[in-house]
């Protein structure tokens, strides 16, 4: 059986490569109906034509009956997206905006129930439970706004439930002992000996795993800690590297591959990797 997940898939099936246009033909008839049943209902609870800029512009009219679908409704799509964004988001504003999305689209079902059945039974005028609800919606959705704007701002990052199947990056033969043969075919933290701390004799110091154990993978499993390369040109590269730090202008990967011929741009960039991340962990020690 062909493994369909989204590495493998074609293009097209990809996420993010599905047509949106489908959209319009949905939403179009939606919009027209509930436009036409949050002002029907605005009308009927009081809110009509007013002039809001009195003696500046005598002339400029506006009916108050469209707050209430702007209002309403562009929050509960704006909750929506909130909450189902894939990158990260605050924990609590995920929870909030999920919460007042579906209190929202709650909300218009009840307006547009509530108008129907009062253009049904041909009422001028609604009912003063209807009228004080719909007249505290502008500010209450206001409200949330403001409130779900804020927690974006604050409070602990998480991202969404995302499964990561991206496949192992290539290995360059030319690149001799890589990282990822060092660490050989077991990633647990505990019981692959690639793990345990290893002295590096450019630094003399121990190369502690748990200090590379901040960067978590989509799955949740710690980053796997990188050995230092036991290749002598590997040992010449790192000592080339922290001298030309040292001299305030680091090479590029580039500039390090040219240096060893026959050694690739990757290569170069993990004995960069293996000369900073001494010193940093000998500091954190």
């Amino acid at each position: 059986m062909t493994d369909m997940t989204p590495a493998h898939a074609p293009e097209h099936a990809r996420p993010g490569h599905f047509r949106r246009w489908p959209l319009l033909l949905i939403a179009a008839p939606a919009a027209v109906a509930v436009w036409s049943g949050w002002v029907g209902l605005g009308a009927l609870a009081g809110f009509g034509v007013i002039h809001p800029l009195p003696g500046i512009v005598p002339a400029f009219e506006l009916n108050t009956a469209i707050t209430l679908p702007v209002g309403v409704e562009a929050y509960g799509a704006y909750a929506l997206g909130v909450w189902l964004a894939p990158f990260a988001i605050p924990s609590r504003a995920r929870v909030f905006a999920r919460r007042s999305a579906i209190g929202a689209l709650l909300l218009g079902m009840l307006g547009q129930v509530s108008y129907h059945l009062l253009a049904a039974a041909h009422a001028v005028r609604a009912p003063w439970l209807v009228v004080v609800a719909v007249s505290c919606m502008p500010v209450v959705t206001l409200g949330f706004g403001v409130a779900l704007t804020h927690l974006l701002h604050t409070g602990k990052t998480e991202m969404a439930p995302v499964v990561d199947h991206a496949p192992a990056p290539a290995v360059d033969p030319a690149d001799g002992p890589s990282v990822a043969s060092e660490r050989g075919p077991s990633m647990d933290p505990v019981t692959d000996p690639a793990m345990v701390p290893e002295t590096d004799p450019a630094q003399g110091h121990e190369m502690a795993p748990a200090m590379v154990q901040e960067t978590v993978h989509a799955t949740g499993r710690p980053a796997p800690a990188r050995r230092p390369n036991k290749d002598p040109e590997a040992e010449k590269a790192r000592a080339e590297y922290r001298k030309s730090v040292r001299a305030g202008a680091p090479l590029t990967d580039r500039a390090l591959a040219a240096k060893f011929p026959g050694r690739s741009r990757n290569w170069a960039k993990a004995r960069i990797r293996e000369a900073t991340d001494g010193p940093r962990l000998a500091e954190a020690k």
